[in-house]
């Protein structure tokens, strides 16, 4: 009897693959660190049962017309803004992701580059680095407080929470706004719930962790910088479409606002040449939010159990819904 067919869009360990061959034709474009052509892609899934893709993917209509035998698209990844949903659905298709398993890791890296930019630890390794370093000053390299600040984070999920919770251990003050108000984190963490806009004027770090949506497209614009103070550092650690881009380095290069850290952009990979890797006071990450070895070992784990769920006839771990 043919084994289903499971295709991959990146490379990932053998050794993850291997629990699955027996039941499985597992197939995967060859290369780490290079996005499969678009050609490739819609060539593979033609057969395939089930998809495992990253979010360099889009996953659309064309492609569910043109793959009949699939029941289910996983994707490496919480958002899921790469893939159209409602069209999964029109076909039959099962999408999951992965929630939960990237939560900490996330804060981790949202909270590291809070720090890295507050306390400009990229600027002054690149100092000594550059051979700049004569005298020690009173102010050379000084940087911003976290501890007893305020910290303002738009989007109060899994992740905006694990954030609030490394706030506490620093003693600060924390406001947040979200689509609905979570009882639970005020009580437990004792944020305060705030509008949009008390928000942005009053937080010391302003920090993004929303879904991209409609409502949320650039929701970090020329007025939203423009009511921070000229001390707070933006930092965005959700998706790069959040934020107008012109609006941020207008606001960097001014000094409307102090710095930003940013590990995602709207056009992903930046080169060398954006305007906001120009800045010395921006801190820029390549999305590596999620990126530690345990935590991407069990998103492809969580992945490929997803579809072999699925394509055997049970319930998806992690589904979402448009």
């Amino acid at each position: 009897m043919k084994k289903p067919i499971i295709y991959i869009t990146r490379k990932v360990p053998e050794d993850l693959i291997k629990p699955h061959e027996d039941k499985f034709d597992v197939r995967m474009w060859e290369k780490a660190e290079e996005p499969v052509p678009r050609e490739v892609l819609m060539e593979e899934t033609r057969l395939a049962d089930g998809l495992l893709c990253m979010l360099s993917e889009k996953i659309d209509e064309e492609l569910f017309l043109a793959s009949p035998n699939l029941k289910v698209v996983s994707n490496l990844a919480v958002g899921y803004d790469n893939i159209d949903v409602e069209a999964a659905q029109e076909h039959q298709i099962v999408v999951t992701n992965t929630p939960d398993v990237l939560t900490e890791t996330t804060a981790d890296l949202g909270f590291a580059l809070l720090m890295a930019t507050a306390r400009r630890v990229v600027e002054a390794n690149d100092y000594i680095k550059n051979n700049k370093w004569k005298n020690w000053a009173p102010y050379l390299l000084a940087g911003a407080d976290i501890h007893h600040k305020t910290i303002g984070i738009v989007g109060m999920g899994r992740i905006g929470e694990a954030v609030a919770r490394r706030a506490t251990g620093f003693g600060m003050s924390i406001l947040y706004h979200n689509r609905t108000r979570k009882p639970d984190a005020e009580r437990e963490l004792g944020a305060t719930y705030t509008s949009f806009d008390e928000l942005l004027t009053e937080a010391d770090f302003i920090v993004s962790v929303v879904p991209l949506t409609d409502e949320t497209h650039k929701i970090f614009n020329e007025e939203a910088f423009a009511k921070m103070k000229d001390s707070a550092i933006f930092i965005n650690i959700s998706r790069g479409a959040t934020v107008d881009e012109a609006a941020l380095v207008q606001a960097l290069q001014t000094k409307q606002i102090q710095a930003a850290g940013l590990d995602v952009f709207e056009q992903e990979p930046i080169s060398a040449e954006h305007p906001l890797m120009k800045l010395d006071n921006v801190v820029c990450l390549p999305h590596i939010g999620s990126a530690s070895t345990e935590t991407r070992t069990e998103m492809i784990e969580l992945c490929l159990d997803n579809i072999s769920r699925v394509i055997n006839g049970e319930v998806a771990k992690t589904p979402v819904s448009s």
